[in-house]
């Protein structure tokens, strides 16, 4: 559904850039009676109106969709859901509210404006469950972009450090230095990466930090392990502690 929400979306865009290219090169622009600038003529409606009606079933298919996953969820995620319905529940109904009261005119319409402002309840709402609950898996986001943008400003800053050193040591103009300084940055990416990713986990997604230190200890205690039984039982703990599954079967082939 998302996937094709985005090429709805790519494929709108591209047809008013179009639109915009053909109106201004063939000289069909036009003004309204209110000044305003048409680039385009009235037959170009009919592409305006199947893109309402996909982009209004998309919604549809999104809030059905938040609908039933939030009937099957569950503890926490349930409480996500909760928060993120009801502000759109609040939302909805003070600008379908607002425009009702609006087009009655006069003082009416400064009242309407007014259940207008109820719009903030969704991403009030939002807000408090992705920092309380951790709604669309904040941390992993949160951790990832500081992650990648940390290693970015350090090999930003070592790419150019070697560069100018690099020319101090060849000619001035040299392609030498650009190409070393190149492959030395690639070399130090991934390692970087490593390092710094799990510093920043430590701090802002703990629970996947956790998790992998939990999981390499596991690996580590396999090394010494001789009963499959206590094998077993560690290896249900850890999948428990780590993805909290509703349940875990272990299935193990004897004989072989």
């Amino acid at each position: 559904m998302l996937r094709c929400y985005l090429i709805a979306a790519v494929s709108d865009v591209l047809a008013q850039v179009l639109m915009s290219v053909y109106a201004i090169a063939w000289h069909r622009t036009q003004v309204d009676a209110d000044g305003q600038l048409m680039l385009a003529s009235q037959r170009y409606g009919v592409v305006f109106v199947p893109a309402a009606l996909i982009f209004f079933a998309l919604w549809v298919l999104a809030v059905g969709y938040q609908v039933v996953s939030w009937r099957r969820s569950a503890g926490e995620a349930r409480q996500q859901r909760n928060w993120l319905m009801a502000g759109g529940a609040a939302a909805l109904v003070s600008f379908i509210a607002g425009g009702l009261i609006g087009a009655a005119g006069g003082v009416w319409q400064v009242v309407g404006g007014v259940a207008l402002a109820g719009i903030a309840a969704l991403p009030v709402g939002m807000g408090v469950a992705i920092l309380k609950y951790r709604l669309y898996e904040i941390d992993r986001i949160i951790s990832r972009t500081l992650g990648y943008a940390i290693v970015t400003g350090l090999l930003v800053t070592v790419y150019a450090g070697l560069v100018l050193l690099a020319r101090q040591v060849f000619s001035a103009n040299s392609p030498v230095a650009v190409a070393a300084s190149t492959l030395a940055v690639a070399a130090l990416f991934s390692p970087a990466r490593r390092r710094v990713q799990r510093v920043v986990d430590r701090r802002f997604n703990r629970v996947q930090y956790d998790a992998d230190r939990m999981v390499e200890a596991f690996a580590d205690g396999l090394k010494d392990a001789t009963d499959l039984d206590r094998i077993r039982a560690d290896l249900t703990g850890v999948v428990s502690q780590t993805l909290e599954p509703t349940h875990v079967t272990v299935w193990t082939a004897r004989g072989s």
